[in-house]
Order: structure tokens, then C-alpha cells, then sequence
């Protein structure tokens, strides 16, 4: 089962994806983590995230190999670093993208963090990769609200399609603004590191919840991620048993016993918070 969302101009796209972060960077491991991004395409997994930043470039190479062939099958996304979405380096480092990819555009196009740059120069950049056929969309990634509310005061900053930020059981700040802004505005967000940090799939509640339903706690922590309308959760998978055991989360509906244990164990904020990165 494929379950989907849509960006504000109707694009639609599996709640599921594909990370790559620390993908493409061991020889070694190359060949099984090409074989996980395939099978994901094949389970209907077919988002894929990677950014110039990851590996300094050999996760969109390794990307670029997988979807040979497959291209009409993916959405396509990559990110620039802050420091080269300048007004006279953006498109160049987009061209780099690509061309690493294998690939003449984009299907989504990201500042990775906040820039140097202007947001008003920025903005203009996309909008030109846009108007020259290179990418489809564009967003931004790690950015708090405060500065999303700044950029759709700007020229063109409404097309912003999305914000990927950091969202998981232990991080679930954005719920109190960020996640309701979004919805209002029919804008959809990216969720990286969906399964968290350090020991949190260790947690008792998550092995409980993952109990009732036959499940693993990762499962659980995925399902918790993606039952939040809007949001498209982007896990690595190094190993296709892996990408195949993030695909059975799709199939995990948790009821209202389920949401009261892991709230009591998580507790969803009841302030605003600082906008967690990594």
C-alpha cells in the first residue's frame, strides 16, 4: 500500500520516501545501498532526497545510477548548500546536480539551511531555475517559522513548495506552529531522521506499542511520523530488508490506545520551540 500527499499545485507523492544521507560514501557498501533505492522505487517508494552536500557528491551519483532507466518513475529531489545559492552560483551548482544525477531537471529543489544570501536573492534564484526548465519546484529545508512567514512576504516566496525539517517522536516541536502553518497553506512537510536519535527506538513504550501490532519499534516510529497529515517522512534504508521494513509501516494504523502511550512517553509540546536541526 502507497499512501499519499500532495503539494499546493497538485502534485501528488507517496508519504514515504527515500533518504540518502551517508549513502554512496563506502565502496564497500555501494551495490547493497543501490539495491535498497531500487526496491524502494519497486514498493512504491519512489521520493527520493539527496543534496551536492552528502558525500560531496556521491550520494546524487549513486542516486544517478539507481534511477538510469527509471527516471519517469521518480520525484527527484536534491538540495544546494547555503553558501552556493548565491545569484551567480545557484544555477551553476544546479547544473552540477544534475549532471550528476544523469537527469535535466529537478522535480524539487531545497535550500539545505538558512543562507548568507539574501531571501530575496534566493527566491529570485529559484524562481529562475524554474523559468529555465531545470527544476519543477523548489522549498527549503531547516527553516523555523518565523523565517517561512518572512519569505512568503517576498516576491515569488509563495511558491514555496516545503520545508524539510527534523520531526520524530523525540522531536516534535513543529507540531505547536510549524506543521499547523503548513496545513493552512496546503504545504506538505519533508521529515528527516523520521526514526530519531541515540536510543530512542529503545524506548519501552515504542517496544509496547510495537507489540500490540506485531510490529518493530522503527515501524511504530514511522507510522507515528506519517499518521500527521501533509508530512512525508524520508528514512535511510541501507539494505533492502531495511527499505522492505520501513514499506510494511505504511500498513500500521495506530488507534487511540496507541497515540496515548506514545504521547505519555513523547509529549507533544505545549509551547513554541526552537526548531530542532541536525
Amino acid at each position: 500500500m502507497t499512501r499519499m500527499t500532495r503539494f499546493s499545485d497538485g502534485t501528488i507523492v507517496p508519504v514515504l520516501g527515500q533518504g540518502t544521507w551517508m549513502i554512496g560514501d563506502n565502496p564497500k557498501t555501494r551495490d547493497a545501498e543501490q539495491a535498497a533505492l531500487a526496491r524502494g522505487i519497486d514498493l512504491g517508494l519512489t521520493l527520493i532526497d539527496t543534496a551536492e552536500l552528502y558525500g560531496d557528491g556521491r550520494s546524487e551519483r549513486l542516486v544517478g545510477e539507481v534511477i538510469e532507466g527509471r527516471r519517469e518513475e521518480v520525484f527527484l529531489v536534491s538540495k544546494i548548500k547555503p553558501e552556493n545559492a548565491g545569484e551567480m552560483t545557484m544555477m551553476l551548482h544546479c547544473e552540477k546536480s544534475l549532471e550528476r544525477l544523469g537527469v535535466e531537471r529537478l522535480d524539487l529543489y531545497l535550500l539545505h539551511w538558512q543562507s548568507r544570501h539574501p531571501l530575496e536573492e534566493i527566491v529570485a534564484g529559484f524562481e529562475e531555475l524554474v523559468d529555465e526548465g531545470m527544476i519543477a519546484r523548489w522549498g527549503v529545508s531547516n527553516l523555523d517559522i518565523r523565517t517561512l512567514a518572512r519569505l512568503e512576504q517576498i516576491e515569488g516566496g509563495e511558491n514555496c513548495a516545503t520545508d524539510q525539517v527534523l520531526y520524530n517522536l523525540g522531536s516534535r516541536g513543529i507540531e505547536f506552529d510549524l506543521l499547523p502553518w503548513a496545513e493552512d497553506r496546503s504545504m506538505p512537510l519533508m521529515a528527516y531522521s523520521p526514526l530519531g536519535r541515540g536510543d530512542l527506538l529503545n524506548h519501552p513504550a515504542l517496544q509496547a506499542v510495537a507489540d500490540r501490532h506485531d510490529a518493530t519499534p522503527a515501524q511504530i516510529a514511522l507510522a507515528a511520523v506519517m499518521r500527521q497529515p501533509g508530512v512525508i517522512a524520508i528514512p535511510k534504508a541501507s539494505s533492502v530488508a531495511h527499505v522492505e521494513a520501513n514499506a510494511a509501516a505504511l500498513e500500521i494504523e495506530l488507534d487511540a490506545e496507541d497515540v496515548a502511550t506514545l504521547d505519555r512517553a513523547f509529549p507533544p509540546p505545549a509551547t513554541a520551540q526552537p526548531l530542532d536541526i541536525i
